[in-house]
């Protein structure tokens, strides 16, 4: 089985571009699922069941999405296995713009909008940074000269990923993505061992643990204080 993982800001077009993938992919009688990780709430698992693709969601509550998503892995893969499937696809939350769930060796997609501003790619870390593929979502909104210029800020960032524009309402560009997530020399039957490509955030702090107070005599642990001191003579 080939595991291939999206992951991107909120409301990029994740699950659009993912849905117009698996068309693409099922139009070549290629086996496909996929696990949705999110925080609170989704129901775009209902999509994926209403299109016929099996499906699981799993729903991290207080924990960060991408920890969750590393605690599970390897049981998500072991579900795409126990289903026979020739490609699994795991879409993440992405929420904060630092994490990034990706593993080594495994195939990793970020999708990213032209609506989010020009200096979004900038912002975001290891999401973007890492990916061997950055989706370009929404151009048809924007003009050509925009879209241009954003996608100059994505290489920019991210200078050796393969690049692409989809429309997630028509599907255009979808084809030729589906034409690279399928690898024979990248199937596995598990994760255990692999690697990230890419450290977690570290915050265990009293906050992580339910503290709910606010004051310096409740922080415990990994806490990271603003230097708002006032620079003078040029220090």
């Amino acid at each position: 089985m080939n595991l291939v993982v999206f992951s991107g800001p909120p409301s990029s077009g994740k699950t659009s571009v993912i849905m117009k993938t698996i068309d693409a992919l099922k139009s070549q009688n290629i086996n496909v699922g996929v696990v949705k990780f999110d925080c609170l709430y989704t129901d775009d698992d209902v999509l994926y069941e209403k299109a016929g693709i099996p499906v699981r969601k799993g729903l991290s509550g207080s924990l960060c999405p991408d920890h969750f998503f590393v605690s599970n892995i390897e049981e998500v893969v072991q579900w795409g296995v126990e289903k026979n499937l020739d490609l699994l696809i795991t879409e993440s939350a992405g929420l904060c713009n630092r994490c990034s769930p990706y593993i080594k060796e495994i195939k990793g997609i970020c999708v990213i909008d032209n609506l989010s501003g020009i200096n979004t790619p900038k912002k975001i870390g290891p999401m973007l940074r890492s990916a061997d593929i950055v989706v370009i979502t929404k151009g048809d909104i924007v003009s050509q000269a925009e879209r241009e210029v954003f996608e100059s800020k994505v290489n920019s960032v991210n200078p050796t990923a393969i690049t692409m524009h989809i429309n997630g309402l028509t599907g255009q560009g979808a084809y030729e993505l589906s034409t690279l997530l399928l690898d024979e020399k990248k199937e596995i039957n598990t994760v255990k061992g692999m690697k990230l490509r890419f450290p977690m955030p570290s915050a265990l702090c009293s906050y992580c643990l339910g503290e709910t107070r606010i004051g310096e005599q409740y922080q415990m642990g990994n806490v990271r204080k603003m230097d708002l001191e006032d620079k003078k003579d040029g220090k």
